[in-house]
């Protein structure tokens, strides 16, 4: 009887020691520009953590748009919020880092702003 408080421990106790280290992933670097992202490609490997690094350079607002990709990833807790419906908002000159864990597939992505899309401003997420 006394190996089940025990176990119960253990059992709680990993998924704590099971998060990762998101200290220690690299950056992925996204530009959203006028009508425009840079890369428009973005390639990462499936499973391994990554932190997007998006970074506004217009003066005027723009967004991060990619709902398949995010329903499909695991996302760091602390930065569930900055994403609202698949999308991370920015305003003009501002910077936001997303911490996730991406899922094999390939993805789209967009500025949803009104007409952005159809001028450019889309590309794709390849995950492998």
């Amino acid at each position: 009887m006394r190996r089940s408080p025990i176990l119960l421990l253990v059992l709680l106790a990993a998924p704590a020691l099971a998060q990762p280290d998101w200290r220690s992933a690299p950056e992925v670097p996204v530009a959203l520009e006028n009508y425009d992202f840079a890369p428009r490609e973005i390639h990462l490997k499936a499973g391994q953590p990554v932190r997007l690094h998006l970074v506004n350079r217009a003066r005027g607002g723009h967004d991060f748009t990619a709902r398949d990709f995010f329903a499909a990833a695991t996302v760091r807790d602390a930065d569930r919020g900055k994403i609202a419906d698949g999308t991370v908002d920015l305003a003009g000159g501002a910077t936001q880092d997303i911490a996730l864990i991406p899922k094999a597939g390939r993805y789209k992505f967009h500025c949803g702003h009104t007409m952005h899309a159809l001028f450019g401003m889309k590309g794709a997420i390849v995950v492998d």
